[in-house]
């Protein structure tokens, strides 16, 4: 004797999903909302920058920034960098940033705070 349980359907996916342009300004791990992951230690976000492009003259005051040039090239206080190239942004240091070319980065920020971004 067969049991009929109804039409098959594909289970649900044992993960949570979540798109970039859903997040704000790129950031998608933090202690912020929308977040992917909500996390008080860490903040984690992918930065896409079209040539030109400068992200304002600014410190934080807690928190160490690190960013990873995926791809592209850019110029990091008068530095120029490309694509494998990482710097790490100790807090109380002022940075800018202006894309040479397009550029791909992902941006890790320790801990998580999103109060702490002051003009430089």
């Amino acid at each position: 004797m067969t049991i009929s349980t109804g039409p098959r359907r594909a289970p649900a996916a044992p993960f949570d999903r979540f798109h970039i342009d859903d997040m704000v300004g790129g950031w998608f791990v933090g202690a912020f909302t929308p977040a992917a992951l909500h996390l008080d230690v860490a903040e984690v976000a992918f930065k896409r920058l079209i040539a030109g492009q400068t992200e304002a003259r600014h410190v934080h005051l807690r928190a160490t920034e690190v960013v990873l040039i995926i791809s592209g090239s850019i110029d990091v206080s008068g530095t120029a960098m490309t694509s494998g190239d990482i710097w790490v942004v100790p807090p109380g240091q002022p940075s800018q940033a202006t894309a040479l070319t397009d550029c791909a980065l992902v941006v890790v920020k320790t801990p998580s705070a999103p109060e702490d971004k002051y003009p430089a």
